[in-house]
Formats: C-alpha cells, structure tokens, sequence
C-alpha cells in the first residue's frame, strides 16, 4: 500500500478479532511508534502491551477496580461492561506520555509527540492489513489505572489502541470537501 492511499483510506475498526499483529510485523508497528515527531529527542512515550485473554482480562478487572474507585455505589453492569471493554480486540496498547520538565519542549508538545505515536501505529497496523481503533474516555483519567500501570504524577495515558483483524469490510466513506476546513490566508 502506498502512503497517500494509506492516509487517505485508513478507517477506525470498533470490531476486531483474531489475530492480532505478532512477530515482525508487530515489530514493525512499534518501531512506527517510535518514528514520530520528538522535538528535543525526549521520547516522551511509553507502551504497555496487553495481549491475550489473561493480560486483557487484567486490564478489565484494573478498569473495574478504577470505576469503583471512582464511584462505590456503581452498578454491577456498569462493572461488568468495564471488564469487558478490553476484550473487544485480541491486543490492546496503552499509550503513555512520558513528560519530563524541559525548557524548551512543553508538556503539551510532549503529549502531542505520544498522540502522533498512536496514529503512526494503527497506521502501520492498517498499512500490514490490521484494523484498529484508537479509544480514550474515562480509563484513560483514573488515578488508579495511572498508578497500577506505573505513570508519574505529569504523566497521561493519551489512549489504548486496540489491535487486531478486521471483523467487518471498509465502509463506504466520501471525500469530504477540503475547502470547509481550508483557507488561504490572504
């Protein structure tokens, strides 16, 4: 796949099953992790890579333990839908920005720096003919999730890529018109 294709049909997957990417071609969708813009060489990224139904099961139970945290008279199918989240894909990646004080590289480029290492991986994954979907909301704030995967007091998580095969085609999308988010500046 060439690279304007690649950029101009990649799609977000909400159904993904097995497999997920594993060898080199996981490999190769790390390395793209690690290929983004990184004013100052910081690499101001951390992945943590549950694969598999024990590992992604343990992320369900770290998201149920979060939202009781969070909340302790929180429905029991509120719970259960945590434990599940995870297990909608056969992999998935929690995406950390690992902010360090820098005097010439903000914390906010440093964030964006770790958001550009999400895009650059699903479209790796997209480009060797994976799907994924790249999700935030509440698990990616939780204190407790923050600290039971390791994250210092200014780090975040920018988001958990899940990875895996398509379970359904590419859907029908038109172009959108360039000119409704372009100007020139005159």
């Amino acid at each position: 796949m060439d690279a304007i294709t690649l950029l101009t049909t990649r799609y977000s997957s909400p159904r993904l099953i097995e497999p997920a990417p594993s060898g080199e071609a996981l490999t190769l969708i790390k390395q793209a992790a690690l290929r983004v813009p990184d004013h100052g060489g910081l690499k101001p990224w951390r992945f943590v890579v549950f694969s598999g139904r024990v590992a992604l099961s343990k992320l369900g139970d770290i998201f149920a333990e979060a939202a009781v945290e969070d909340d302790p008279s929180i429905a029991n199918e509120i719970l259960e839908r945590a434990r599940q989240l995870p297990l909608r894909a056969p992999m998935v990646i929690a995406c950390i920005a690992k902010c360090t004080e820098h005097h010439k590289v903000p914390v906010q480029e440093q964030v964006q720096s770790a958001a550009c290492a999400v895009m650059a991986m699903q479209q790796a994954a997209f480009a060797l003919g994976f799907g994924g979907i790249w999700r935030t909301g509440a698990y990616t704030q939780y204190e407790f999730v923050k600290q039971t995967l390791g994250l210092g007091e200014d780090d975040e998580i920018v988001g958990y890529l899940y990875l895996g095969t398509c379970a359904t085609d590419a859907p029908e999308r038109k172009n959108v018109d360039c000119s409704e988010f372009f100007s020139d500046f005159v």
